[in-house]
């Protein structure tokens, strides 16, 4: 039951960011989520990899690589998606973050009930 919840609410708050972030469109609520899966799913099997490659980039900034490593995931998910629309790197770190952060809250919160 908790996988369900956490799923439908990172789908509605990846819909709300989109909606009210700079450089972030979302068609509708059903692209939001089809995001979340392409996100899960890229996070899962692309995000690693990466992982792997950028690794003396990732120690030499103390880990903050790994927000442009968070950033090229929502990049390559926008040019996955018809509906989800980035303008920009930028606005593509500024989502992942903001999401990134939405989303441990909504971990914490659900895994204590």
């Amino acid at each position: 039951m908790g996988f369900i919840l956490k799923f439908i609410l990172t789908a509605i708050v990846t819909y709300v960011l989109a909606k009210f972030l700079p450089g972030a469109d979302i068609s509708g609520i059903g692209d939001a989520f089809i995001l979340v899966i392409v996100l899960a799913i890229l996070n899962a099997i692309v995000k690693p990899i990466l992982k792997i490659i950028g690794f003396p980039i990732t120690v030499l900034t103390l880990g903050l690589f790994l927000l442009v490593i968070n950033a090229l995931i929502v990049m390559i998910a926008d040019w996955l998606l018809g509906g989800f629309k980035l303008d920009g790197f930028v606005s593509a770190l500024i989502f992942s973050v903001v999401l990134s952060l939405v989303t441990s809250v909504i971990d914490m919160v659900t895994d204590r009930s």
